[in-house]
């Protein structure tokens, strides 16, 4: 056989397997999704169930290491540190947000790591819950919850890592309870000054001029309706996340049509699609509470606001922070992330610009290095005891100078997407 013959029969058995497992792939993606979805599937154990809230611990992988989402693995770290570690996601996701692949799996990230894993499951809410506030959540289940996590761990000391509303949240829950056993608080993409610019920004700009309006001349107050009727219902939370990202959310089907003959990205689509249309919905009180409390009032850029007849006090954190904020998030901009710099008492504090969107900043390929892997390293410094000084840290903020944002790749969609 000649060469081109050759050439030409080994390009079409090439051409031939691949149109065979885009038929494969493809038939799978229209009859059997859930065989491609892959969140979700780290063992944990349930500390405690409640309605809603629940708590999971995620115990050390049994295999002697992990596989990480560049596809190299990383090795178990079988020391456990003392300090346990709690998860806090926001509200309106599920949570595959911080287990949605066994190689881009945050809990299973940070068990490797040597941590006690804990992750605050903020349930599925129905209409029953509507009158849930940020109270609710900030004061009594995250109460609730990290006394569940000391009762299981025996450690009375704990560390906390939050994403977007997961971060405020902390931030309130130490607001009000000034828990002097929580020793490090890590907050990615948190809201705190919306008048920093984002989509954030100009959803609070366009209800201040009537909602000031409607105070200066009538009586009507947004408290004073039924919650029930305020809830947010889970499109519109799959679609506040979407328009993050818009252009992706359109091109990533384009995507999978030229890559359908590859598994592992059919998987990985699958998972965030199935991911990203299974919002749930956001209680009425909470939708109350920001809409006037942190959208028109701003009043977490002032350090203190008022939830459900308690204050929390963000001035008087002062525990060691690291804050994190995205440098395409369009959602929560750098400059309303970095707000809670200038108002926390922390000595011991950092801030970062990574690279990534809202939802890339923590769930995305590059998330592990620039995010996860700091923060484990952040944690563990502390834990050992070898922080850094306060006073150096302080003036190392103090100096108002910005850390340079790492240079952003053309992302792929893995990385838009979670």
């Amino acid at each position: 056989m000649n060469p081109l013959a050759k050439r030409l029969l080994d390009q079409g058995l090439v051409f031939n397997q691949l149109a065979a497992q885009a038929a494969g792939n493809g038939f799978d993606w229209i009859f059997r999704r859930d065989n491609l979805v892959k969140s979700g599937h780290t063992w944990f154990e349930l500390v405690h169930d409640g309605d809603p809230m629940a708590v999971r611990y995620y115990a050390l992988p049994e295999e002697d290491e992990i596989q990480l989402s560049d596809g190299s693995t990383m090795p178990i770290n079988r020391e456990q540190h003392k300090r346990p570690l709690i998860l806090v996601p926001p509200l309106g996701v599920t949570t595959e947000t911080f287990d949605l692949m066994p190689q881009r799996s945050l809990v299973r990230y940070m068990a490797a790591c040597g941590f006690k894993t804990y992750l605050i499951d903020w349930g599925k809410p129905g209409k029953k819950h509507a009158h849930l506030g940020m109270r609710d959540y900030a004061d009594d289940m995250m109460r609730q919850a990290v006394a569940e996590v000391r009762r299981h761990s025996g450690e009375s000391e704990v560390s906390i890592m939050g994403w977007c509303m997961g971060g405020l949240i902390s931030l309130l829950y130490l607001g009000i309870t000034r828990d002097p056993k929580v020793r490090n608080l890590v907050t990615v993409a948190s809201p705190i000054d919306l008048r920093g610019g984002g989509l954030a920004t100009g959803v609070a700009q366009a209800l201040n001029v009537p909602a000031q309006l409607i105070r200066r001349y009538t009586d009507f107050r947004l408290h004073l309706l039924d919650p029930s009727i305020l809830h947010a219902p889970p499109w519109l939370t799959t679609l506040t996340f979407k328009l993050t990202d818009p252009l992706s959310s359109v091109t990533t089907y384009w995507d999978l049509v030229t890559r359908l003959w590859d598994r592992e990205f059919v998987e990985s689509h699958s998972t965030t699609s199935d991911y990203l249309n299974n919002m749930l919905l956001y209680p009425g009180g909470v939708v109350q509470d920001m809409a006037v409390k942190v959208a028109v009032d701003n009043e977490l850029a002032k350090g203190e606001i008022e939830v459900g007849g308690q204050l929390a006090d963000l001035s008087a954190i002062d525990c060691s922070l690291m804050v994190f904020a995205g440098e395409t998030d369009s959602l929560v901009p750098a400059k309303i992330a970095e707000k809670i710099m200038d108002i926390v008492a922390s000595e011991d504090k950092s801030f970062q610009v990574v690279p990534g969107g809202h939802m890339g900043v923590i769930l995305g390929s590059k998330a592990q290095q620039a995010v996860w892997a700091e923060a484990a390293a952040w944690l563990q410094t502390r834990d050992s005891g070898k922080a850094p000084k306060p006073a150096a840290s302080a003036r190392k903020h103090s100096a108002k100078r910005k850390p340079r944002a790492r240079k952003a790749s053309s992302a792929s969609k893995a990385e838009k997407a979670p």
